[in-house]
């Protein structure tokens, strides 16, 4: 019998059960990481279960290939390079690191340069970028820069020009300060996005739109070439990959927005996640126990989505960050050597905000047919000043719907009334929401997608998925050919 036969043919009883019969349960489903406590005693994982992965992690070699991750290895395979954005927090290859830290230091020149006001008294920073280039820091300054931010972000990625004339509309020109991220500097909306900032600048009464712009990108000279002058440009390693790339130069809006040492602490709470990461039995690893769970609902019980709910309004964009983190790196559908996977991988990431989404979606994870596995994400610490009733009420309503979930509740005389309850959650329990912990904790999930992705025979860091859409898109604009109905719809709309 293989690993994965053991996996699929496990058949856990009720939680509830499980909790009955095992006195230690929650003890040995528990941990606590860089400020973080973890809980999966809510879920269906057993020591037979935890034993089957742990064989499954021995078949994968997942140990050696978490070294060669952290070595700097060309563990992207389909691309034939590294994946090393743990070195910009401190771990991996000396050499890596060290590069990694040189270009810090040239970011956190550039940040003295601005607050000295080298470049006019700048007050608000537009940051235009997609994707990784863009969601990264848009939590960052989201999630820590509330109160303490120094300089007014806008965060833009969106081509819809309503969303860069949002923040027109906010910014004074004159004060201004525009960041391009784009790992290429080839990417079409960042760089559409760019040019009508420059024109938004020039018509704003600035006589060097190019003056203002600073460049995050893995290809500099392309850079150079659109006009930003190379003490503008702060690259970074073509080995870090853009949805793992905030540690690098793209979190250059949340270092200058939150200050040089917030960052730093951000880095180093992402390190000490890593060193868990790389040393820790896979019994008592974190990300490794979130990957035994993910992988537990998506291939014995055929969950197809994974629910994550932030029980604090701080950490409201860290559902849609994890969709790409975890649906970009392992909506894949074929093993890194090219065959067919022959199982099911990525789970569908969605959630939203509690106590909203208790008022919005879950009528269907408590009496819906679908398995949903779901996931908490609080913080003890308040992040308000009003009275202790709100935050208190905050953390019950998460830890119940945990409860609440897992219980159920019989009601023969009225079935409309009836939970069925035994539906999983974990519970990720922040002591209080500060650089270092948030660091820590977008490290770990970056590490339970990679053993997702080691133990299912996939490369996360490629994303040839999202290149065939932009390819056709640039010919439909050239007037290519297509289907019946999309050749109507380009008519309809331009004529």
């Amino acid at each position: 019998m293989t690993a994965w036969d053991a996996i699929t043919a496990l058949a856990p009883d009720r939680l509830d059960a499980l909790f009955a019969a095992d006195p230690d349960r929650l003890q040995r489903l528990t941990l606590d990481v860089a400020g973080i406590h973890f809980d999966w005693s809510k879920t269906h994982l057993t020591a037979e279960a935890l034993a089957a992965f742990e064989a499954l992690a021995k078949e994968r070699d997942l140990a050696a290939k978490r070294e060669a991750l952290f070595a700097g290895a060309a563990v992207n395979a389909t691309e034939g390079r590294a994946a090393e954005h743990s070195a910009e927090r401190g771990e991996g290859s000396p050499e890596a690191v060290a590069r990694a830290a040189q270009l810090h230091a040239r970011m956190r020149a550039l940040i003295d340069a601005i607050e000295a006001e080298a470049f006019g008294p700048i007050r608000h920073v537009l940051h235009i970028g997609i994707g990784g280039s863009a969601l990264g820091p848009q939590l960052l300054i989201d999630a820590l820069g509330r109160e303490e931010a120094r300089y007014e972000v806008a965060v833009v990625s969106n081509i819809d020009g309503l969303a860069l004339e949002e923040a027109f509309r906010r910014f004074d020109p004159s004060a201004t300060l525009i960041v391009v991220a784009s790992k290429t500097f080839t990417t079409t909306e960042t760089l559409l996005n760019a040019e009508s900032a420059l024109a938004w600048l020039s018509e704003g009464g600035v006589a060097d739109p190019y003056g203002r712009v600073v460049a995050l990108t893995a290809a500099p000279e392309r850079a150079v070439d659109w006009g930003v002058d190379d003490t503008r440009v702060l690259p970074f390693a073509e080995s870090v990959g853009g949805r793992y790339s905030l540690w690098s130069s793209i979190g250059f809006p949340a270092a200058l927005a939150l200050g040089w040492d917030a960052f730093e602490a951000m880095l180093d709470g992402a390190g000490e996640m890593d060193r868990h990461f790389r040393l820790a039995a896979l019994h008592e690893n974190a990300p490794a126990l979130a990957a035994f769970a993910d992988l537990f609902y998506a291939q014995v019980e055929l969950a197809e989505t994974r629910a994550v709910f932030a029980y604090d309004e701080r950490l409201r964009l860290l559902p849609p960050y994890l969709q790409q983190l975890e649906m970009e790196s392992n909506g894949k559908g074929v093993t890194i050597e090219g065959a067919p996977i022959g199982r099911p991988t990525a789970p569908i990431t969605w959630g939203g905000v509690g106590t909203d989404a208790q008022h919005a979606v879950f009528q269907l994870l408590h009496q819906g047919t679908h398995l949903v596995p779901v996931e908490f994400v609080a913080v003890i610490e308040p992040g308000d000043t009003l009275a202790e009733a709100h935050h208190r009420q905050l953390l019950l309503n998460a830890f119940a719907q945990g409860a609440a979930l897992m219980q159920g509740r019989a009601n023969p005389d009225d079935p409309a009334r009836a939970y069925p309850g035994d539906r999983p959650s974990s519970t990720v329990l922040l002591e209080t929401l500060d650089p270092r912990t948030l660091g820590a904790l977008i490290a770990f999930y970056e590490a339970r997608t990679f053993v997702n992705a080691v133990l299912l025979g996939i490369n996360p860091f490629d994303q040839f998925g999202v290149e065939l859409g932009k390819e056709m898109a640039k010919a439909a604009g050239q007037g290519g050919d297509f289907d019946p109905s999309t050749t109507d719809l380009i008519a309809r709309a331009f004529g």
